[in-house]
Formats: structure tokens, sequence, C-alpha cells
């Protein structure tokens, strides 16, 4: 929702719904970190990466930084004291390697956790390039090149689970499962169904949780296999104590994923933003300001003074005083942009 819809709906000019977002600060707390954070990024306008951090418990963001550039990242962190630093148990990042060294620096008790997802995506990815290559090899008017190009995600699934289910398939004209489409298509090509074999088997030791059976078949086809899936296991192989935390724990990135997408949300109803501050700041009163339930009303929300509000305090309504129409003001935008992202009020 753009600010003008604001004013709009709650009669007042545009010109007041900017002053008071002007008007609207968080307070910085600089003496306490969460014992597991999650770490990541996400476009801001385009070209533009900014760096984000969220607990990992309660999900309330720590903070949304202009860029991901290391100084900005480690200028931000060193205003906590290293005692609380230390305190630090599990930080989850992505497979990009450039938040590691940072974060071992800064958090020396801390363990990187990388995120399962972007593990299997880089495994997918080396095996979807070498079935392109492999298919390339054969016509383009064949029935290998029809199969491999037209039931590519059968591939790309965990053999255990496809689907039990029937179909036609056009392009061997007959009705099959999901399984003997993958068993007809490898008996085109040895090499492929040789790869076809690791990419299931580093798929299942990965899904339960075999670090030690992962790593040695890695090790044991880092030589023989293509330089698609050289390049992911000597990526593997530098990461592989991150790995393996992610292996013994349940951390990941999935819930600040989940925030990304309300944040690409909040974007698109306001129709992008130009002035960086004035994103953080609805970005930090949608997701960081609770509502607090009550039998009287569920909007019973205030912030707790006129012009500030703690991003790590939740708001009562006991402290409304001359800050009324400021705090629903700013209720407003709370209630309606959350609800839309949710999909109450629709897109």
């Amino acid at each position: 929702m753009s600010l003008t819809d604001i004013a709009r709906r709650l009669r007042v000019s545009t010109s007041t719904v900017y002053r008071k977002l002007d008007q609207f600060t968080f307070k910085e707390h600089y003496d306490k970190l969460p014992a597991v954070m999650s770490w990541d990024e996400f476009g801001f306008k385009k070209g533009d990466l900014v760096f984000i951090a969220q607990n990992y418990e309660t999900n309330e963001l720590i903070t949304i930084l202009d860029n991901r550039r290391q100084t900005t990242i480690r200028n931000y962190f060193l205003k906590y004291p290293l005692e609380d630093r230390q305190k630090v148990r599990f930080i989850t990042m992505d497979m990009s390697g450039a938040y590691i060294p940072l974060a071992r620096r800064l958090f020396p008790n801390a363990k990187i956790v990388l995120d399962r997802f972007h593990i299997i995506q880089h495994l997918g990815r080396a095996f979807l390039k070498t079935r392109i290559a492999i298919m390339n090899q054969f016509d383009k008017k064949s029935l290998p090149y029809r199969a491999l190009k037209n039931h590519w995600r059968l591939f790309q699934k965990d053999s255990r689970k496809l689907s039990l289910n029937s179909f036609y398939s056009k392009t061997f004209r007959q009705t099959l499962s999901p399984h003997e489409v993958v068993e007809k298509t490898l008996d085109f090509s040895e090499e492929l169904t040789d790869y076809y074999t690791l990419f299931q088997l580093l798929l299942f030791h990965f899904q339960e949780k075999r670090a030690d059976e992962f790593f040695e078949l890695i090790q044991e086809n880092l030589n023989v296999v293509n330089h698609y899936f050289q390049t992911v296991f000597r990526t593997f192989l530098r990461h592989k104590q991150y790995i393996k935390n992610a292996l013994e724990t349940d951390y990941s990135n999935a819930k600040l994923e989940a925030t990304n997408k309300l944040i690409k949300d909040i974007k698109r109803l306001g129709f992008g933003f130009r002035n960086f501050i004035n994103f953080k700041k609805r970005v930090f009163i949608t997701l960081n300001i609770h509502k607090k339930r009550t039998i009287r009303s569920s909007l019973d929300v205030s912030f707790s003074s006129p012009t500030t509000v703690d991003k790590h305090t939740k708001i009562s309504s006991e402290e409304i005083s001359d800050g009324r129409e400021y705090s629903l003001l700013f209720l407003y935008v709370k209630v309606v942009v959350s609800c839309k992202v949710v999909g109450l009020y629709g897109a």
C-alpha cells in the first residue's frame, strides 16, 4: 500500500503521512544478541542488495543495512560488546561464502550453519547441466533427446518421492509411471545412468543426515566426474564443517527466506521505494511491532511514545496520551499492510 493510499483512506493529506513517517525512529540497542541468528541479503532496487539479520527463535529483525559490504556489516556488529557477541551460538546463512570469514571473526564461539536448501540446489544444478550436456549429444528430433528434454523434472526429484500414479507420456506414446519414464530414458545413455545414480545416492545420504557417507562418496568420485560436479564437490569439501553443522542441527535459513518474501510483498504493495530509510521504517513497522490481543479489540495497539519506537519491545495500549493521532495513523499501516501480505484483503 502506498503512502498516498494510506492518506486517502485515513482522510488526511499525503504530507501528514510523510511527516509522521519522518518523525518515526527506532531505538538501537547494542546490549543483547540472540543465541541463533540468520543472515541473508535481498534486492532493494535493481542491482542493489541489502543485508538483513534476523533472530531465528522469535523471527524479529535485528537490522537491515543499506548494503552487504563486509565493512558495513563489521562496523554494525562491532557496536555490540565482545561479551555479547561471544554468546551467539549459531549463525545460519547461504552458500555464497562471503559472510563466513566475517562471522568467524565477529562471533568467535558461533558455529556456521549453511542452509540445506542451497546445498541441494548446488547438487541439482550440477546434475541439470550434466543432463543438458548429454542431451545435446543426440539429434533434436530423436526420441532420447525429446525424452530428456520433456521429462527433465522427473530427474531432478528424489527418486523416493516420485509419484506412483501413471500418466500418458506423449514422448513415449504410452501410459507410464514416473519411475518407468526414468528407467526408459536412462537406457539411452550409460553415462547419464552413472550420474543419476551418483546424484540419487548423494541426495539419500544428505536427506538421511549421514555426513560421513556423504563426504566419502564425494571423495571417491572427485577425480572421475565432469567439471560441473567437480566444482560443486570442491565447494562442499571447502565448507565441509559448515555442511556437517547443517546436518547435525535443525537450523536453516527457511524462516529468513519467508521474511524476505514478506518484505518483497511490502515493496510490491508500496509500488517500490526510492528512499532506503523510509523503506526500512515500513518494514520494521510491519514486521517488528506486535499487536497486543485483548477481548475488547483486536486492534489494541499503540506506540510507546509519539515519535519513537523500541524495535525490541512489544507495544501496549497503556501509554497512549497526546500521541493518539500518531498511533492510529501508523496502526493503520501496520494492520492493513500485514493483512494484505497474508492475503486477508487480497493483493
